[in-house]
């Protein structure tokens, strides 16, 4: 089906790995085709309206790894036809293709990511980039799944590799948005057609010097002190990188407990809420998006774009939802 898309085409992807990795097998798909890809302001889980004027000009727009808006998409179609594959939660937006088994009530253990959902679209063998979104959203905690970690571990060894060194792919492939280098998000589906090798992300050098100045400040914000209510712990911290969620995950994951990380650095107006919850998260992105919030996530995860005199309120209720 992608294959039949005709005209100029634009592909929206999210900045992380996952993301990354569903634009490089998508764009090596359609090679040939007049397409270019973008991913939206990092940090934007929307599209402005600069942007939405922008893509007005596209035949087909493609979406890989975003819950955009139901808005925001219903603009796009408008004047192209557009794909999405996901796995993020949400509803089905019938006007469009939209590929996401997860909230067509499949088993979300069986598409753990973006990549996989896109990979297994189009029929492709099991490779790197396939694998590499789905250890780029779960980490350490893809061992649980033991189907996929099986997966894994069998192409590891066909290939010479460790679990850890898919691992640190996904740091260096993470590390471009989380300083905030949108450019080079944009160019590393197209470099990783190019050099789409384990040997090629692991020794890239401006890759590994980003990770090392991540590391850094890594360490200083997981220092930071934490705010304990009940069985769930508050990190307040100040940074200018995109480092939230990693951040969240590891307080979360070493915890054992429901996590909540507010950033106020990244952006003037806007604070960035994220969290981890043992708890079924859907509630909280349903109401984070009825009091006009940008937000999305998946059962475990709400990430949230708040004006900064709405967190205080916003966190109160999302303390009580994990308090229940």
């Amino acid at each position: 089906m992608l294959k039949e898309l005709e005209g100029k085409g634009l592909l929206i992807h999210h900045w992380d790995t996952d993301g990354i990795s569903s634009a490089k097998l998508i764009l090596e798909h359609l090679s040939g085709k007049d397409i270019v890809n973008k991913t939206p302001g990092l940090g934007n889980y929307f599209l402005t309206e600069e942007e939405l004027e922008e893509y007005s000009k596209y035949d087909f727009v493609i979406v890989a790894d975003m819950n955009l808006p139901e808005d925001n998409i219903l603009r796009l179609a408008k004047n192209a036809k557009v794909m999405i594959f996901d796995h993020h939660l949400g509803k089905v937006i019938e006007e469009v293709f939209h590929h996401n088994p997860i909230i067509k009530g499949e088993d979300p253990n069986k598409y753990p990511s973006a990549s996989w959902i896109v990979n297994d679209y189009l029929k492709n063998d099991l490779n790197l980039f396939a694998l590499l979104g789905v250890v780029g959203d779960f980490e350490q905690k893809i061992k649980n799944n033991e189907e996929f970690y099986n997966k894994i571990l069998t192409f590891c060894k066909e290939n010479n590799l460790e679990f850890e060194d898919l691992l640190k792919m996904v740091y260096l492939l993470d590390s471009n948005y989380k300083l905030g280098d949108k450019k080079t998000v944009e160019e590393a589906p197209h470099n990783l057609i190019e050099n789409g090798t384990a040997d090629f992300i692991l020794n890239n050098e401006k890759w590994n010097k980003n990770l090392n100045k991540l590391n850094q400040e890594m360490d200083k914000q997981l220092n930071m002190p934490n705010e304990e209510f009940n069985d769930t712990l508050l990190k307040r911290i100040n940074t200018p990188y995109n480092i939230i969620s990693t951040l969240t995950r590891k307080v979360a994951w070493s915890s054992g407990k429901n996590t909540i990380v507010i950033n106020t650095g990244l952006f003037d107006d806007l604070d960035q809420i994220y969290v981890r919850s043992k708890k079924n998260a859907e509630p909280l992105i349903t109401r984070g998006k009825s009091l006009g919030f940008k937000c999305g996530g998946k059962k475990e995860v709400l990430g949230a774009m708040v004006p900064k005199d709405k967190t205080d309120s916003f966190v109160k209720e999302i303390l009580e939802y994990l308090k229940e």
